[in-house]
């Protein structure tokens, strides 16, 4: 049996095999949908998947603005964040973060399910959200990909 044919190859940041992903997030749950496309950032739905190296997929989340929460998570549930000053320490809510724009409602809950380092700020970077149906990356011929097909 020959032993050289196991070897483990890691990827590299010339040789990941970068994709773009559109995303309709239509009637879609927030937390189930945020979870599937932190793995799609992260690449672990891919078999050559690295952990220390960015090679997930570009997303493109479209109809954010439709997303949907459970019961009444949208006036209940708190994000907490701090300034940094004394007594700095802020709550939104995710009706509050939908008000100033879909993306920073989907930012803080797909960031808190990336790695907590610089990586993690790089392939959040690898996430674009828009409230309608319309976007400027046609030029990259995104593939369209139903979410629940996923695992």
């Amino acid at each position: 049996m020959n032993t050289l044919s196991y070897k483990t190859v890691s990827v590299n940041k010339e040789t990941a095999q970068k994709e773009w992903v559109e995303i309709d997030a239509t009637g879609q749950t927030l937390g189930r949908l945020a979870s599937k496309v932190a793995k799609l950032l992260r690449g672990k739905y891919k078999p050559s998947f690295t952990p220390h190296v960015d090679c997930g997929d570009n997303v493109i989340i479209i109809n954010a603005d439709k997303v949907e929460l459970t019961g009444k998570k949208w006036t209940d549930r708190i994000y907490l964040r701090n300034t940094g000053y004394p007594s700095g320490q802020r709550a939104n809510t995710p009706a509050d973060l939908m008000k100033k724009g879909p993306e920073r409602l989907f930012r803080k809950v797909v960031k808190g399910m990336l790695p907590k380092n610089k990586l993690g700020d790089a392939i959040l970077l690898n996430m674009y959200v828009y409230a309608g149906e319309s976007h400027p990356h046609e030029a990259q011929k995104p593939k369209k990909l139903d979410i629940n097909t996923l695992k």
